[in-house]
């Protein structure tokens, strides 16, 4: 039998070992089958598996023995959090059971992508229920159809959300990498929480359509992988425009400069980085991971400035609140109405329904606060709607990054991604106690976590974040730290 240990490889040697006949699809398909089933049932990651996984990769077996080829992607399984359409048996839910009914009609736009170039498409990851959308007090990783997704490196502790299966698989070596999504936090902070890489893309870069959306202002999806030249080339796959999604229609056309990055060990010389300090100070052992970091940044040849302020993420909450309540309301509609499948399921005001009539199954620890408050807002024409977009478009972009930026000539603004992983508590919630990927977030604007060390055993990321389609700047200067400091260590499973 031909070893396949996935934390040593990367989808650039795992290509080159099928190129030479070493591994095959349907063998690295069946690797990770095999490891999920020994494995997860401890962590809960993966909501549902691709019952014709190992036939699709068989069938690009056979096209690569018959010298087609599609692309670095070719034959390498990846999972997809269960947010994203996927036309084919499996069900897309967010995690609900009140999508558990019939599959998706067809792909995302993503997951299209995916298939086109060559991956197989494994199976679902869990999520935190409807992407953490739901209540105030819920349990990240926690769904009424998955249940609870664990940390990778300790399983009493939170996965972080809303990807937190994304995250957990990639952690755990389940996949070659994975999909996320995320509206605020929900990419990076599971990533960091895993100790793998994520990468929240400029909200335009990559489609969402057949996704199930939260905010049309902040969502996106966004690749994690154990390394940043793996995400760096799953970005490279999924993103472009699309004419279902008018964002990627009017972005600018970065997309060929990240299909065609090649990234740079050097990136970081000469680079003006800036330390968002008001986003630190919720720890010690965190603060001195920090610190440490400020020292590799300054050895890789950055000029790093220390003791900026940026806009606080409380100052511009509540106003998010509000655009993310009118946001989902709409949007959710719209998707359940174009996906048409969804038994006696077909607006916010039926899922609440179906979640009150089955309290026990869906609602046994916390509520759905946030979806009724969604279901009383009065659309997007709404005044008070309008002013708590512009309010966070003022505090995030002009007054806060681009600010920042500018006023301090920065390439990049670096904070902690988030704490270390809490104590998983489904009666009183996440007990959060610090975390940067609000600004980048609210404002639409890239960022990407990369390990930066553990606290005492729990992993922590250094979260790189600027301006809009800064998308290619930021994955280099990543990739010159990782490289730098290669922090990342493999859970103990």
């Amino acid at each position: 039998m031909v070893a396949i240990d996935l934390e040593q490889e990367s989808i650039e040697s795992l290509g080159r070992r099928m190129a030479a006949g070493e591994i095959t699809a349907r063998t690295l398909t069946q690797h990770c089958l095999d490891r999920i089933a020994a494995i997860d049932p401890k962590l809960s990651a993966v909501i549902e598996l691709n019952p014709d996984a190992l036939t699709i990769a068989d069938d690009l077996d056979r096209e690569r023995a018959a010298g087609t080829l599609r692309g670095p992607m070719h034959g390498l399984p990846i999972l997809v959090k269960d947010n994203l359409d996927t036309g084919d048996r499996m069900l897309t839910t967010a995690g609900s059971l009140a999508l558990a009914t019939a599959p998706a009609p067809a792909d995302a736009y993503v997951v299209k992508q995916l298939r086109d170039a060559g991956a197989v498409v494994l199976g679902k990851t869990n999520l935190s229920e409807w992407a953490n959308y739901r209540s105030t007090r819920s349990s990240s990783g926690w769904s009424s159809r998955g249940g609870q997704t664990r940390n990778a490196y300790d399983q009493l502790r939170s996965p972080g959300g809303s990807s937190s299966g994304s995250a957990v698989s990639v952690a755990a070596a389940f996949c070659v990498a994975a999909i996320g999504t995320e509206t605020d936090g929900s990419i990076v902070s599971p990533a960091a929480m895993n100790s793998v890489v994520g990468v929240k893309p400029t909200v335009g870069l990559v489609s969402r359509s057949g996704i199930i959306p939260i905010s049309h202002t902040q969502d996106t999806a966004g690749p994690m992988a154990r390394s940043v030249s793996d995400a760096a080339t799953l970005l490279a796959v999924i993103c472009g425009p699309d004419a279902s999604d008018a964002k990627t229609k009017t972005a600018p056309p970065i997309a060929s400069a990240i299909k065609s990055l090649v990234l740079d060990l050097n990136a970081l010389a000469g680079a003006r980085i800036g330390v968002a300090r008001n986003y630190c100070g919720f720890h010690e052992g965190v603060d001195a991971l920090m610190a440490a970091a400020i020292d590799d940044l300054e050895a890789c040849g950055a000029t790093v400035l220390d003791d900026l302020h940026l806009t606080p993420v409380l100052d511009i909450r509540p106003s998010e609140a509000i655009l993310m309540s009118a946001e989902f309301k709409v949007g959710l509609n719209a998707y359940l109405a174009a996906r048409g499948n969804t038994v006696n399921v077909h607006s916010l005001e039926d899922v609440i329904a179906f979640n009150r009539i089955h309290y026990e199954a869906v609602m046994p620890w916390f509520q759905q606060e946030l979806s009724e408050k969604a279901q009383e807002t009065k659309g997007l024409n709404d005044p008070d709607y309008l002013k708590a977009v512009e309010t966070c478009r003022t505090l995030s972009r002009d007054q806060g990054i681009d600010r920042l930026i500018s006023e301090n000539l920065l390439d990049a603004i670096i904070a902690p991604t988030t704490c270390t992983a809490w104590l998983i508590d489904w009666i009183n919630g996440d007990n959060r106690s610090g975390g940067s990927a609000g600004p980048a977030a609210i404002a639409g604007y890239p960022s990407v976590t990369v390990p930066a060390g553990y606290v005492h055993g729990l992993p922590i990321g250094l979260t790189f974040f600027s301006t809009a389609w800064q998308d290619a700047k930021i994955l280099n200067f990543a990739y010159a730290y990782e490289q730098e400091t290669r922090h990342r260590v493999r859970p103990r499973l």
